[in-house]
């Protein structure tokens, strides 16, 4: 048993210990299905916090031949499989935290070269008698002990992307650390497995990669490894029903994320913290500060400031990810932003739509701390005064929320201010703080018509006052009102009869001024 080779099963261990631990043993199924055949090469890509190093360790612990871990896989779904003892604890393991060697090296030469001995060094104190060719080749030496034991290796790499993270410019460096892989693993009998994971899928260089031969699963396709991203709709229920925890609001903070077949997927280090301190709010920024998301926001392309405000109002915006090269410095266009966005786990994307859209209240939350210290104008301000705007309504002053829509006023290329759907835009950021209170909801069916906003308390806020807004352009704010009384909207909220307010917001062309009137439904006796 080593560190680095035929390690023991401790990592899993102490995750498994856990208050918390959500089984996702199962993805060895899957894993097993591929050793030792053409498909056993596998590139697994997520954002942080979403159990990487987990699934590393798990690996580790079920193949690595220097520990005996069947008791710790008993009470998992993997002891349920008919190939369960059939794999496990049958492999010379050799697993790898590339963050770790690169924390203590110089550069890429210092990491391999830190790498390769601590590894041989395992490897000879395991097989001492094996005849190595040449002690300063580890890769020809794994190939000495396979040929004497006729025990194939099982590779796994942690943060394999951590070159890319770290040296985003140094080109050198990147492709002296993916030769290195693709002489390790590709075309290597006696590799059965090689199982990497990080938050980029494999860097593109023109037309071909240097390890072509991995299947890659990321926030874009993950294909068979969706169902283990995150957590799914059914492990956060059992877990909002153990920690007597309110799963719509759980939903609305950490949900977003979807897949094929996997049509909810939960942010899980976030789900986990919730459930432990029993309290909804951000984790997300725990691991990681605003700051990272803003660098990506303020990158000068056209159109993606207009879509970010976009998102934040709720919309979803299209995206082509196909022109992304998987790295963290070359941007060529906006859709290269909004692709490593998803990667990061700061959006959420539709494959079926090709779209993405901000997928919860925690990165949303993101994505106004970033604005709110960006050079975004009035957009920045009308954030921060978003709920005084809110305030101004709870209180039925009109003149105060027309200046805070004033202040979120915004033009853009492709939603030019000319309707009542851009003005949608400006009132969902204004009223941005809403979010924290309500469920939002465009266009509601209701009465004899649909509503342009309707904003509907979450179950906590109960006592705040459903809000219907009607949005004119170039008409009247009190026609607004009007066609809201008229056309019936509030009654799909009859539950809310008594604690209802009505608001009318029209955009004056001549004036160029926002008009608003508020008044409150009263309760039928």
């Amino acid at each position: 048993m080593g560190r680095y080779l035929n390690s023991n099963a401790d990592g899993f261990g102490k995750i498994v210990n856990s208050e918390i631990y959500v089984d996702k043993t199962s993805m060895l199924s899957y894993t097993n299905q591929v050793l030792n055949t053409m498909q056993g090469y596998l590139c697994v890509s997520r954002p942080r916090r979403f159990g990487k190093s987990t699934a590393a360790n798990m690996l580790t612990a079920y193949y690595s031949c220097g520990c005996d871990s069947k008791a710790l896989f008993s009470g998992f779904k993997i002891a349920k499989d008919k190939d369960f003892e059939k794999y496990l604890n049958h492999y010379n393991t050799i697993s790898l935290n590339m963050q770790e060697f690169l924390s203590r090296s110089r550069d890429v030469y210092d990491l391999l070269e830190r790498m390769k001995k601590l590894v041989f060094r395992d490897m000879k104190r395991e097989y001492p008698d094996v005849d190595y060719f040449d002690e300063n080749d580890l890769i020809e030496a794994m190939q000495d002990v396979y040929e004497e034991t006729r025990r194939p290796f099982v590779v796994i790499i942690d943060e394999w992307d951590c070159i890319f993270r770290e040296y985003k410019e140094d080109k050198e460096a990147q492709a002296i650390y993916l030769d290195f892989l693709r002489d390790m693993l590709k075309d290597k009998p006696c590799i059965h497995l090689a199982y990497m994971t990080g938050i980029l899928p494999i860097k593109k260089y023109g037309t071909h990669s240097a390890l072509n031969m991995f299947d890659e699963f990321s926030m874009i396709d993950p294909g068979p490894m969706a169902e283990y991203v995150g957590f799914t709709e059914e492990e956060v229920a059992s877990l909002c029903e153990e920690y007597k925890m309110d799963g719509e609001e759980v939903k609305c903070w950490y949900d977003g994320y979807s897949f094929d077949k996997v049509p909810a997927v939960y942010s899980p280090r976030s789900v986990v913290s919730c459930m432990r301190f029993g309290k909804i709010g951000n984790y997300w920024n725990q691991t990681e500060t605003f700051e990272a998301l803003k660098i990506y926001i303020d990158m000068n392309f056209d159109g993606l400031r207009e879509d970010v405000l976009s998102m934040m109002a709720g919309e979803s915006v299209p995206v082509n990810t196909g022109s992304f090269i998987n790295d963290m410095a070359t941007f060529r266009t906006e859709d290269d932003v909004l692709t490593l966005l998803i990667h990061l786990g700061y959006l959420a994307y539709d494959y079926e739509n090709k779209t993405v859209r901000i997928p919860n209240n925690e990165i949303r939350g993101e994505y106004v701390s970033s604005v709110a210290v960006s050079e975004w104008g009035e957009v920045s301000t009308a954030l921060k005064n978003s709920a005084d705007t809110l305030n101004a309504i709870w209180q039925k002053r009109p003149l105060q929320v027309a200046e805070g829509i004033r202040q979120a006023h915004f033009e853009t290329a492709h939603i030019q201010y000319n309707d009542e759907n851009a003005l949608s835009y400006t009132i969902s950021l204004a009223l941005y703080a809403a979010r924290n209170f309500y469920t939002v909801h465009r266009e509601l069916a209701g009465g004899k018509g649909f509503a342009d906003l309707v904003f509907v308390p979450r179950k906590k806020f109960q006592e705040k006052p459903a809000l219907i807004v009607e949005l004119k352009w170039d008409k009247s704010a009190r026609g607004a009102i009007e066609q809201i009384r008229q056309k019936e909207y509030f009654e799909s909220l009859k539950e809310y009869q008594g604690n209802i307010l009505l608001v009318g917001i029209n955009y004056n062309i001549r004036t160029k001024a926002h008009e608003c009137v508020i008044e409150e439904l009263k309760k039928d006796k």
